[in-house]
C-alpha cells in the first residue's frame, strides 16, 4: 500500500565514470595512493551516450554522471551532449570550470572536495561555485563515511574524512547556497547489502531541499524502504544491484514502473 497525497521517492540513475568507461565500482576500494585496491563490480560495454539515451528514453530527470578521478572528461561530455538538461555532473568541479560543464549540457553542476581544502569547509568556496553556476544549478555532494554515532563528510573520491558532520545545522547552510544534496553512503556503497536505514530517516527529517541517496540499495522493495523512512523527501540511486550494470537482484524496467507508479501496489 502507499500512501496518497504526499510525495513519494523516486529511482535516480546514475552514470559512473572511471579510466572513460561505465563502472560500478566499491566506494571504499577507491584509492589514489593504492590503486590495486580497487574493487570493480562491472565495466559496461554500453558507452556512456548509451546509458544517457536509455534514461533520456525513460525520462529520469536528475540522474548523475560521477567522473572518479581523470580521464573522464570525453565520456562524461559524450553523456551529457546526449541528454543536454536531464543529466548532473560532478567530479573535479569548481567556479572556474562549472560554466563549461554547463554549457556542455549538463543540467546541474555536484560538488564536494572544492568546498573542503585542507579538508576543512569552506563558506567561501560554497558562495564562489554558487554565484558561478547560480543556486538553482548547484548541487551539494555530502556524501559521507559514519563514525560512532556521527556521519562526516567524506571527500576526494571518498578517502580523506573532512570536518563537516551531516547534521540539521550543516545541511540548512548549505542549503542556502544550492538546490540539491547528492548523498553517497561511501561505507556501503556498491556492497549490495542494504541501504543505510537511520541515515536515510535522518535525511528525511533533516534536508529541505530534493535529496537523493545512493549506496547499497539490493532490492526493488528499497525504494518503497526509503519512501517509508524518508517521508517521500529522498530519492534513491541504484547501481551495482541493477540488471543493466550486471547485478541480478534488480529489473531496471521494473525499477522504473515502480517509480513511475509511486511505490508498491
Amino acid at each position: 500500500m502507499t500512501t496518497t497525497g504526499r510525495r513519494h521517492s523516486k529511482f535516480r540513475p546514475c552514470i559512473d565514470l572511471h579510466d572513460g568507461k561505465v563502472k560500478q565500482i566499491v566506494g571504499g576500494t577507491l584509492s589514489d595512493d593504492k590503486p590495486e585496491e580497487l574493487k570493480t563490480n562491472f565495466v559496461a560495454r554500453r558507452t556512456p551516450a548509451e546509458f544517457a539515451q536509455l534514461y533520456k528514453d525513460r525520462n529520469l530527470v536528475g540522474g548523475h554522471v560521477i567522473k572518479l578521478g581523470g580521464g573522464n572528461d570525453a565520456a562524461a561530455k559524450e553523456a551529457l551532449a546526449a541528454w543536454p538538461g536531464g543529466l548532473q555532473i560532478g567530479g573535479g568541479m569548481n567556479e572556474k570550470n562549472a560554466k563549461e560543464w554547463l554549457d556542455a549540457g549538463a543540467g546541474k553542476i555536484i560538488v564536494t572536495s572544492y568546498l573542503f581544502p585542507g579538508a576543512r569547509f569552506s563558506l567561501e568556496r560554497l558562495k564562489a561555485i554558487s554565484d558561478a553556476t547560480g543556486k538553482d544549478r548547484l548541487v551539494v555532494d555530502v556524501s559521507c563515511r559514519r563514525k560512532g554515532e556521527k556521519w562526516l563528510v567524506a571527500m576526494n573520491k571518498w578517502q580523506d574524512i573532512t570536518d563537516m558532520e551531516v547534521s540539521k545545522e550543516s545541511l540548512d547552510l548549505l542549503a542556502e547556497h544550492c538546490s540539491e544534496f547528492l548523498i553517497h553512503a561511501a561505507d556501503v556503497e556498491g556492497l549490495c547489502q542494504g541501504i543505510d536505514e537511520e541515515l536515510v530517516r535522518k535525511l528525511g527529517e533533516w534536508a529541505t531541499i530534493p535529496t537523493t541517496y545512493a549506496g547499497g540499495a539490493k532490492d526493488i522493495a528499497d525504494l518503497d524502504l526509503v519512501d517509508r523512512l524518508s517521508g517521500g523527501r529522498v530519492d534513491l540511486t541504484y547501481g551495482s544491484s541493477l540488471d543493466i550494470f550486471g547485478g541480478s537482484l534488480v529489473e531496471f524496467e521494473e525499477l522504473v514502473q515502480r517509480s513511475v507508479r509511486g511505490g508498491s501496489n
